[in-house]
């Protein structure tokens, strides 16, 4: 089995080696090339060829933002991981990149930590997932409405939306949530797999975008009609039979705080039926549960057509419940909830 080749890019040597050693560790992967800033990599990148780039947020002479202007402007096509370091400027540019065409981001872990066991793993994962998902498959697509639920799910109204997300998830969310109506009437409840501190930039930067308002959810926040909500970085977010948000650090699920389920299972216990929930692309099967949960409580659920998914790992897993209504492509979905929400 040929390896994953990849490509590092990263000003500093010291992490240039914690990345490389990170990588050369697992048995299917092999760093082929090592570069010092973005302009190297473009330079050379049809020398090495390589599978996947990991990317440093913030280098002189070309940054990542720059490297992928620049990857567009000569028509390479490489998935590419950013690595950026944890300020409120560096999630600023981390989400720049990913819509500029970067396909996922991991949190650089702390200089002082040589062997970052979460870091590696992490890192390790989504570079195998994200290159063996390689070209989209070209299976006959699965999008039956179930009538007969969808018909009797209609009758009763949508009190609240919840969404999940997890690789891909920020472009993906930002298509959907910016073609919802401004008067669409109910809350909205987003988890996206982000760590602490990149979630606020994240909500901000929707909130200029949207028709509706968008925040980063807080501990006790009350729960408002056409309002956007998204999960803060670290904690699980729930909803409260009091009208409010409540976030914990409960243990992790599937590795993820905050997780989807969590918010999909506290979601039901508030508003019942009259829920809609969306699973859309990213790695794991965060949601699955919840879906389950949320159609045998009568709601009504909605997962992402591979063939527009980054990955398709949370809605292949939240369809191979046998619980979901609809299968759509992203550019579909907007326009599905629009409708769904007013009964028509």
């Amino acid at each position: 089995m040929a390896k994953v080749k990849v490509a590092i890019v990263d000003d500093s040597a010291f992490m240039r080696k914690i990345i490389s050693d990170c990588l050369n560790s697992h048995i299917e992967i092999e760093v082929i090339a090592k570069f010092r800033n973005g302009k190297d990599l473009v330079e050379q990148f049809d020398r090495y060829k390589p599978d996947i780039i990991t990317l440093d947020v913030e280098m002189p002479v070309m940054n990542g933002v720059e490297t992928l202007k620049a990857l567009k402007q000569y028509k390479i096509k490489c998935p590419v991981i950013m690595l950026s370091s944890l300020t409120r400027q560096n999630s600023v540019h981390t989400l720049e990149c990913l819509e500029l065409g970067a396909t996922d981001f991991i949190e650089k872990p702390s200089t002082s930590l040589t062997n970052d066991i979460k870091f590696n793993k992490t890192l390790i994962e989504k570079v195998l997932t994200i290159a063996k998902q390689g070209e989209k498959n070209t299976y006959i697509r699965k999008s039956i409405e179930s009538v007969v639920p969808l018909i009797r799910n209609t009758r009763s109204s949508i009190k609240a939306i919840v969404v999940g997300a997890s690789t891909g998830g920020p472009k993906a969310l930002q298509k959907v949530l910016t073609e919802i109506n401004s008067d669409i009437g109910v809350p909205i409840f987003v988890v996206q797999h982000m760590p602490r501190g990149f979630t606020k930039a994240f909500a901000d930067r929707l909130n200029g975008i949207c028709k509706l308002r968008t925040l980063e959810a807080s501990h006790g926040m009350l729960v408002e009609n056409n309002t956007i909500y998204i999960a803060q970085g670290g904690y699980h977010m729930t909803i409260g039979k009091d009208n409010r948000i409540w976030l914990n650090e409960e243990p992790a699920i599937w590795g993820v705080r905050p997780a989807v389920d969590k918010l999909f299972e506290s979601a039901v216990k508030v508003y019942g039926g009259n829920l809609l929930s969306v699973i859309l692309t990213g790695m794991g099967r965060d949601g699955a549960s919840g879906t389950e949960i949320i159609k045998d409580n009568g709601g009504i659920t909605i997962s992402e057509d591979e063939s527009t998914c980054t990955i398709y790992g949370m809605p292949r897993a939240a369809y191979e419940t046998g619980k979901v209504d609809m299968v759509l492509e992203l550019q579909e979905i907007a326009n599905k909830i629009n409708s769904l929400v007013k009964g028509r």
